[in-house]
C-alpha cells in the first residue's frame, strides 16, 4: 500500500500525467500479455457500469464458468476491485502481485500509475487463477484508459454523459469517441446509448457484430417490484419476460437488459430461463441505492456526478414514498459543480439538508457546500466535521417513518456505508 501511494493516483488528485496505454503496454509485454490468456468482457459508460458488469459477472457464474471482475473505485477494502466469482482478491495474494509488478518497472522502463499497477496485478491474477472470461470495467473514458490492451469478445456501452470533461470536453461528441476506443474488430459491441447523434459515432467502429438499443434490444417493460424491479427484455435471439432484477431504479432495468444482450453475444445463444432467473437472485449492488435499514428508510447511493444524481433522486422520490421527513447527508470533489449536483439530487425537497467533507484530498469542505445548498432553498441545513457524524445526526433526526439518503459522492457512500452498517439494524 505504501508503494502504491507515491504512484501518481487520478482518484487522490484528480490529474493525469500523460493520458496514454504506453505504460501499461510495457508492462504487459514485460509478462508475456497474460490478458491475452482468456476471453473478455468490456464495459464503459458515464453511468451503470458497475451495476452491468456485476450483473453480467453473475450470469456468467450461473452458467459455471470462473470469472474475473475488475471495478473501481473500492467501496471500502482496495481488494474489492479485482474479484474471481465474486471472492476479492486475498491480502497474501494482493501483496505479492502488487510486488511483482514493482520488480517490473526496471525491466519495462516505465514509472507506472496506481490505476495502472492495479490494472497489471488483475490481469497477471486471472492468467495465473485460470478464469475462463474476465469482465473488465472501465477506470476512465475508455481509448486510452489502462484497461484497453484487451480485445474483447463483447464490448459494452451503457450510456453517454458530460463527466470527466477536462479529457475529453467539452461535447458529448468527445465523451463518445473516446469511449468507443474500446472496440475491437473482434467485438461485438452491445450499445445501450439512444441518441442518434452519438450512436453514429459507436455503430461507425468496425466490430464483429452490432447490437444497439432500440433496433436490436430493449427493456420493453420495466415495472416497480417488491425489491427491485420486474422487466421484460427483447433481444435478437429471444423475448424474456417477467424477469425480477432485485436492485432498485428504472435504470438497473435497463443495466440488466445489456447484460443479458452482452452473454448473449458471448455465447452467441440465448439463455436458459431458469439459468437466468437463478442469477438474477444473487445479484447484490453494495452502494448502488442500497437500503440498508427500514425504520427509518435509510439508503446509501454512489451518485457522484449530475447524471447518475438525477437518477438517484428520481428513484428516492418516486419509487419510495415516505411519510415523514427526506433527511439528505451529502458532500463533493472540488471537480464537481456543486450547485449543479445539488440540484440534481433535488436537494431542496428534502426536509433536513447535512453536508460533511468526503474523505480525500479532493474534497469540497462541508461548509462550502452548505453555503451553496441554503443558496438554492435548502430550508434546514447542518454542517458536520465528519462523513460518521454526518451520519450519527441524520439517525438522531430521523424518526421511524423519515428517510435518510446518503450521497453524492463515491467517497462519502464509501465511508458511510461501513459505518451505517454497525449502527443500524436491517
Amino acid at each position: 500500500m505504501r508503494y502504491l501511494d507515491e504512484r501518481s493516483n487520478y482518484e487522490r488528485t484528480g490529474r493525469i500525467d500523460s493520458p496514454s496505454t504506453h505504460n501499461i503496454e510495457r508492462l504487459m509485454d514485460a509478462i508475456a500479455n497474460p490478458q491475452h490468456a482468456y476471453r473478455s468482457i468490456h464495459v464503459t459508460g458515464t453511468n451503470g457500469k458497475g451495476s452491468t458488469a456485476q450483473i453480467t459477472t453473475k450470469l456468467l457464474m450461473a452458467h459455471g464458468l470462473r470469472v474475473g471482475t475488475y471495478s473501481s473505485p473500492h467501496m471500502e477494502r482496495i481488494n474489492d476491485r479485482i474479484c474471481i466469482n465474486g471472492e476479492p482478491i486475498g491480502d497474501q495474494e494482493f501483496g505479492l502481485l502488487i510486488g511483482a509488478v514493482a520488480d517490473l518497472e526496471v525491466i519495462a522502463g516505465v514509472r507506472p500509475s496506481f490505476f495502472e499497477i492495479m490494472t497489471a496485478a488483475m490481469f497477471r491474477w486471472f492468467a495465473d487463477e485460470a478464469v475462463d472470461v474476465a469482465v473488465v470495467e472501465v477506470g476512465m473514458l475508455g481509448r486510452w484508459d489502462a484497461t484497453n490492451v484487451i480485445n474483447s469478445d463483447v464490448a459494452v456501452i451503457t450510456n453517454i454523459a458530460l463527466d470527466h470533461t477536462e479529457y475529453a470536453g467539452p461535447t458529448l461528441k468527445h465523451i463518445a469517441v473516446e469511449k468507443a476506443g474500446i472496440i475491437k474488430p473482434s467485438s461485438t459491441l452491445v450499445l445501450g446509448e439512444t441518441d442518434e447523434i452519438l450512436r453514429e459515432i459507436f455503430l461507425s467502429q468496425v466490430a464483429h457484430a452490432q447490437i444497439s438499443r432500440g433496433e436490436d434490444f430493449d427493456c420493453d417493460e420495466n415495472r416497480l417490484a417488491v425489491g427491485g424491479r420486474l422487466i421484460t427484455v427483447r433481444t435478437p435471439r429471444t423475448t424474456y419476460e417477467d424477469v425480477l432484477v432485485p436492485l432498485h431504479g428504472h435504470h438497473q432495468g435497463d443495466n440488466a437488459s445489456l447484460a443479458i444482450c452482452a452473454v448473449e453475444a458471448f455465447f452467441n445463444s440465448a439463455l436458459d430461463r431458469e439459468i437466468l432467473d437463478y442469477a438474477m437472485t444473487t445479484v447484490v449492488m453494495p452502494g448502488r441505492f442500497e437500503v440498508l435499514d427500514h425504520r427509518p428508510l435509510v439508503i446509501v447511493d454512489g451518485a457522484h456526478n449530475p447524471a447518475g444524481a438525477t437518477v438517484c433522486a428520481e428513484v428516492f422520490f418516486n419509487d419510495f414514498h415516505t411519510l415523514g421527513r427526506r433527511i439528505l447527508v451529502t458532500g463533493a470533489l472540488r471537480s464537481r459543480d456543486p450547485e449543479v449536483l445539488l440540484t440534481a439530487l433535488r436537494a431542496s425537497e428534502f426536509d433536513v439538508v447535512i453536508t460533511c467533507t468526503p474523505p480525500s484530498p479532493r474534497g469540497l469542505p462541508a461548509n462550502e457546500m452548505a453555503e451553496v445548498a441554503r443558496r438554492i432553498g435548502c430550508r434546514e441545513v447542518h454542517v458536520a466535521d465528519s462523513v460518521e457524524t454526518a451520519c450519527d445526526l441524520a439517525l438522531k433526526l430521523a424518526q421511524s417513518d423519515d428517510a435518510v439518503l446518503v450521497a453524492g459522492s463515491l467517497y462519502i457512500v464509501s465511508a458511510a456505508r461501513p459505518h451505517l452498517r454497525r449502527t443500524v439494524t436491517n
